[in-house]
């Protein structure tokens, strides 16, 4: 069976090309332009996983759905995919548990990343 993967981004381009690779892969995927849309979308589902970008409609808009998803079940894994680094010099990890207690997420992942890099963090969290 498939698992399904929710991806939230505000830039369709890189939205549209990640739902390629993850396709491509096996995976079913949810594609969300926004963390509105994500959360109302969660509200009725869950997905067996979770990759979103940090910066959205706000700038921690990231942090906001991320919480929301661990809120709900903490049992979903989710990638953090940001260039907050290059955009704004900010830098932030999720390597410990204390950096993931407080991100929210269980992977971050700097764009742009690799495809078999974004696969790879897929199937270690998620055991496929």
């Amino acid at each position: 069976m498939k698992k399904t993967v929710l991806l939230v981004d505000d830039d369709i381009d890189f939205l549209a090309q990640t739902e390629m690779i993850l396709k491509q892969a096996g995976y079913s995927v949810v594609a969300k332009e926004s963390r509105k849309d994500a959360e109302e979308w969660l509200d009725k589902n869950q997905p067996d996983l979770a990759i979103i970008d940090l910066m959205m409609e706000e700038m921690d808009g990231g942090f906001q759905l991320a919480y929301h998803i661990k809120k709900k079940s903490a049992s979903i894994p989710v990638i953090l995919a940001t260039a907050v680094t290059q955009e704004t010099g900010l830098t932030f990890d999720a390597a410990t548990d204390e950096e993931k207690a407080w991100v929210r997420a269980d992977v971050l992942l700097t764009k742009p990343f690799r495809k078999e890099q974004l696969i790879n963090e897929i199937e270690a969290l998620t055991g496929a």
